[in-house]
């Protein structure tokens, strides 16, 4: 009777021990993907939020403010001006700046000065996330005039596109698109998940992240 409960104890003890190593597996995937959920969720919300901002911006802007774009000479310039017609909607602080902030792709490739989505300046803004903006050049009519960058998590890391960076790219009248919308959906469930860039599209159109 005695060998019996030895032998039970044992037999439990080592189911418990599979179970117990079962969660250890499956526990950080679960935690990822509700992280991640929830970055997605946020920028939803931040998108549908830049949106209505700029339906806003639209139908107060002046000839004035067209004219100062048109005329600026630098994109400097041209971002200053945004930035100034941005700063109340997003609370955009502009007198302190994210120290040592280097978003990277979602592969951890790194982001080069010259390529399409470096940003030279970056900001902090509402829910302390973080916010920046490129002026980029046009050749046609069609072309974006500008790419905005949000970083829902802030400082905090990831710090990677399609993680807890997303973008959109402004056109003209103010109308904005997310990064990846002009893609078909192969390409851009594919470069989603080796830059991160069109993720911005992807997850916008319910796109899946468990890959």
């Amino acid at each position: 009777m005695a060998k019996k409960k030895h032998y039970l104890k044992l037999e439990y003890s080592v189911v418990l021990f599979v179970i117990f190593g079962v969660l250890l597996l499956v526990m950080p995937f679960s935690v990822e993907n509700t992280r991640q959920a929830g970055f997605i969720s946020k920028w939803n919300e931040k998108y549908n939020r830049v949106e209505y901002m700029f339906s806003v911006i639209k139908a107060h802007i002046t000839d004035d403010m067209i004219k100062s774009i048109n005329k600026a000479e630098t994109p400097q310039q041209r971002e200053s001006i945004l930035l100034m017609l941005v700063k109340p909607y997003l609370r955009i602080n502009t007198e302190a700046r994210p120290r040592h902030y280097k978003p990277r792709y979602i592969n951890g490739s790194k982001i080069y000065k010259g390529q399409t989505y470096y940003f030279d300046d970056f900001y902090f803004a509402e829910n302390k996330t973080i916010v920046g903006i490129k002026d980029i050049k046009t050749e046609t009519q069609d072309d974006a005039m500008f790419l905005m960058l949000f970083d829902i998590n802030g400082i905090l890391p990831p710090n990677r596109w399609g993680k807890d960076i997303y973008g959109v790219s402004i056109f003209d009248e103010g109308r904005i698109e997310p990064f990846g919308f002009n893609m078909d959906m192969k390409a851009l469930k594919k470069d989603c998940f080796e830059t991160g860039i069109s993720c911005s599209y992807y997850y916008k159109i319910g796109g899946g992240f468990e890959e």
